[in-house]
């Protein structure tokens, strides 16, 4: 707890001469100081404001002549985005059909196989007279299990 209370006075102490000594050794006065901050600025944000024009109508320049030379509107592009969507969503659809089937013939396989090993082991202890070694075959459905 001592430390934490020695930083904080610390800290505290480095801000104050920090201040001081940045009241002291300043070049110009704080109104000076402060227009030539906002000069900067104004000229950075200007020159931001400018290039980002710039960009802009080199930007949409080159789309116009893009679509022109494609000869596709901005109609038609957006008929076609709408086609490929639902296209997507076909695809996604029939993904997820496909997925259950499987896993719907997985489980059947699994099931008929442990059927086998179950009977195959009753045929075994009927045979020999004794147990056979226990056989465990266990479905495990994930919506179940949560």
């Amino acid at each position: 707890m001592g430390k934490k209370l020695n930083f904080i006075f610390g800290a505290f102490v480095g801000a104050a001469a920090g201040a001081v000594a940045g009241i002291m050794l300043a070049p110009r006065a704080g109104a000076e100081s402060r227009a030539m901050a906002a000069d900067a600025m104004n000229d950075a944000w200007d020159t931001a404001v400018d290039s980002y024009e710039r960009g802009s109508q080199v930007i949409t320049s080159k789309v116009s002549d893009a679509a022109a030379a494609s000869g596709i509107s901005a109609d038609e592009l957006r008929e076609k985005v709408d086609a490929a969507r639902a296209r997507m969503d076909q695809l996604r659809s029939s993904l997820s059909d496909a997925v259950a089937n499987a896993s719907a013939q997985v489980v059947d396989v699994v099931n008929t196989v442990s059927d086998q090993v179950a009977s195959m082991a009753d045929a075994a202890e009927d045979a020999n007279g004794t147990a056979a070694e226990a056989v465990k075959v266990e479905v495990v459905d994930e919506d179940t299990a949560e």
